[in-house]
């Protein structure tokens, strides 16, 4: 903790006095690791007995599992103690997956694969590479585990042991099989990327393939060393050619391979792979390259052939979801937000669609699970208000289209169920709760609370809470707003306003949820109780419009967004403890674009900004996200142009800090420089911070480190409670 000291105290004197910081807790209580769960990784075992998980405490970790049924620790193994057979040093696991036979776990360790038996308490090395293995699953017969390693397909025996290469022409950054690429990895799949399908008999397995050598490559460097290393990575920005991805299927008899008769492979995304339980039909979502017509194809492995079965189409775009899935009878659901929100739709064998499966007075944000074959679990919203602020999770009859609710209305519930349906675990919190996860049964009574949630001490949970509320919005709208007042609130008193956005289609913000994104609603709580108010508003494009509201951005970003801001700025004017000379307004990622453009297009409007990890001209971000809402750069130039700040730097007006990485992979740090070149070019004073090698998401220190950094840039330009700031980062204002 000593590296950190220095930067707590930088922020104690930030604070202006010895009596203001005697008010708010040390900024280093907000990193306290009592606030983060010692239980990581919740697992259900297929039979529902046994839930799972991941243990830390006092440096030391365990696998863990509860007993469904009574809540009681049915057994714990020590990390210490996973040493494999014939090897003297232990593995530290970074997940586990069950076994389908519900007897034994496949641990991955990060660079390769281990079996562990329970009844034995063996743990067995399956692989022993350089090469990481990728996306491993289990066969459903639980005798085989499939997986991609250097950018080829495998198998491994788990009986004997062997190994089988199944493809051979896979290359790193060139050939890949069996895995995904970044721009999949990210768009497509949202991080949690799928890329190979075993079949529900076991003997066929579905993987993409990607060729990716004719991808422009970016140069992301480490610094760090006297003549920095250089990391291309294949990346297609805005316009430029697409990856050429294929679904194959191996024959695991004869090992023949045939690819499925999607289309040109360059001219469309294959979204999501789904077999039917009887094994001959493969269901692939294709969405085109403008992102307005989505078919399902039912494809048949044994030929390759395929034909549309339905289509979802819009003027603007598609959003994608994980919302399909089989019946019993062979039909299907299928979401769609064709009525403005999203709901589930129940098909039939050949495709047509039969009914809706969810009623209109709620909008699907998760298809949970099938609950046997005539009920799901959905997790919903109400839309209209600040109904989008909260999630509830509810059992929809299939049949009769009854709802029940498993969940309370008020706050942001979700559940995660074994596969029996028996069993859930449930998450809940709200704007002033701390997040608390529940073993719950399936007629709803709570079995035990899931061990290691965090311990909030006394003087973070005094710290000034959060509400929620509606603003005046543009036209006559309502804006949903989360505000947090300062400590010690008196309305006769001036403060300064911290503003913090998103902004992107569909995106959310105010959320009644407790501090859901690394302690960044602590930290804001924490400077109201230094003087600060602080205000978020989402737009009329965020998810409390529905997709009505988010095609309103469609070829354009920017004025609608700005529109929001600017309205809560007249909020603000109307109370009268709102200081609105003293605003400043901070994002990152899409937020930090959205930062820039306010400050770019209504300069004077905010004393100071802050712009994270900033999009500045969108022909640098990639094809998929970009051109879903901005079209194809030859198709609309003047929208792009427009909707990069880059392009009026020169109206710069106030204090302005820009935040990057250096090896940010996602949006690459040339964002930024390119910005700084045109702000020097213009004259305008600019603050920097580069983090070396840190990429989109900051991790410890950097990330401490950047909020120490805002902390001390907000008190030098906002002056909270009158006290001129004492920074120890030297900058000025402009």
């Amino acid at each position: 903790m000593r590296r950190f000291q220095a930067l707590a105290l930088l922020v104690s004197l930030a604070s202006g006095t010895a009596a203001l910081a005697a008010e708010a807790p040390p900024f280093e209580a907000l990193f306290a690791e009592s606030l983060q769960w010692r239980s990581r990784d919740a697992s259900f075992r297929p039979d529902g007995a046994w839930l799972s998980y991941f243990w830390q405490e006092e440096g030391a970790e365990s696998l863990r599992a509860l007993d469904t049924a009574t809540g009681a620790e049915s057994w714990r193994l020590p990390f210490a103690e996973l040493v494999p057979e014939g090897e003297t040093a232990a593995i530290t696991p970074k997940s586990h997956l069950w076994s389908p036979r519900a007897n034994a776990l496949l641990l991955d360790d990060g660079d390769d694969l281990f079996f562990y038996d329970l009844a034995a308490r063996k743990l067995r090395r399956l692989t022993s590479s350089p090469e990481r293995e990728e996306h491993a699953a289990f066969s459903p017969d639980g005798q085989r585990i499939a997986f991609s390693r250097a950018a080829d397909l495998w198998t491994i025996d788990l009986a004997t042991g062997g190994e089988s290469r199944w493809t051979t022409d896979g290359a790193p950054d060139e050939i890949l099989n069996g895995t995904t690429d970044w721009v999949y990895w990210e768009e497509i799949w949202h991080r949690r990327a799928r890329a190979l399908w075993w079949s529900p008999d076991g003997s066929a397995i579905a993987f993409y393939r990607f060729d990716v050598r004719h991808l422009d490559r970016y140069p992301l460097l480490d610094e760090r060393e006297t003549y920095p290393k250089i990391r291309w990575q294949r990346y297609p920005k805005a316009g430029r050619r697409n990856p050429a991805v294929q679904v194959a299927v191996v024959d695991l008899v004869d090992g023949t391979i045939r690819p499925l008769e999607t289309g040109d492979p360059e001219a469309s995304y294959l979204a999501r792979v789904d077999w039917r339980p009887d094994g001959r039909i493969l269901a692939v979502q294709r969405l085109n390259r403008e992102q307005s017509l989505l078919e399902l194809l039912f494809c048949v492995p044994r030929t390759g052939s395929c034909s549309a079965v339905a289509t979802q189409t819009s003027p603007t775009w598609v959003n994608l979801a994980d919302d399909f899935r089989f019946l019993a009878d062979d039909g299907f659901l299928w979401g769609s937000e064709e009525s403005g929100w999203r709901r589930l739709y129940r098909h039939d064998e050949l495709g047509r669609r039969v009914k809706a499966a969810t009623p209109e007075e709620y909008a699907i944000a998760k298809l949970d699970a099938l609950l046997g074959e005539s009920s799901i679990a959905v997790t919903a919203f109400r839309p209209g208000g600040l109904g989008p602020a909260r999630r509830q999770v509810l059992r929809i009859d299939l049949d009769t289209g009854a709802v029940t609710p498993l969940s309370a209305e008020g706050g942001w519930h979700g559940s995660e169920f074994d596969p029996t349906g028996r069993f859930r675990l449930h998450e809940w919190s709200d704007a002033r709760t701390p997040l608390r996860r529940t073993l719950v049964s399936v007629d709803g009574q709570i079995v035990a609370p899931l061990p290691g949630a965090p311990e909030i001490p006394a003087e973070l949970a005094a710290l000034p809470p959060v509400e929620l509320l509606e603003i005046p919005g543009p036209g006559g709208s309502r804006l949903p707003a989360r505000l947090v007042r300062p400590a010690g609130f008196d309305s006769a008193k001036r403060y300064p306003v911290l503003m913090y956005h998103y902004g992107g289609p569909g995106s959310q913000v105010v959320q009644d949820a407790y501090d859901t994104r690394r302690g960044l609603w602590l930290w804001h709580r924490w400077l109201a109780a230094r003087g600060y108010a602080v205000l978020a508003v989402d737009n009329e494009a965020s998810t409390f419009f529905g997709k009505r509201g988010e095609d309103r951005l469609h070829r354009r970003f920017g004025p609608l967004e700005l529109a929001a801001q600017k309205a809560a700025v007249d909020f603000l004017g109307t109370q009268a403890w709102a200081d609105t000379s003293r605003l400043a307004l901070w994002g990152w990622s899409g937020g930090g674009f959205h930062t820039l453009h306010a400050l770019f297009h209504s300069p004077g409007t905010w004393r100071a900004g802050i712009a994270g990890a900033p999009v500045t001209d969108w022909r640098f971000y990639d094809s998929i996200w970009t051109e879903r809402y901005l079209d194809h750069p030859d198709a609309n130039a003047e929208g792009y142009r427009d909707s990069s700040p880059i392009h009026v730097a020169d109206r710069l007006a106030s204090a302005l800090l820009l935040v990057h990485g250096t090896g940010d992979d996602n949006v690459h740090p040339q964002n930024t420089l390119a910005l700084l070149d045109r702000l020097v070019a213009a004259g305008k004073p600019v603050e920097s911070a580069l983090y070396p090698r840190e990429k989109h998401t900051f991790t410890d220190p950097a990330w401490r480190h950047f909020l120490a950094r805002m902390t001390d840039f907000l008190d030098r330009q906002l002056e909270p409670r009158g006290q001129p700031g004492v920074g120890g980062f030297a900058a000025g204002r402009p």
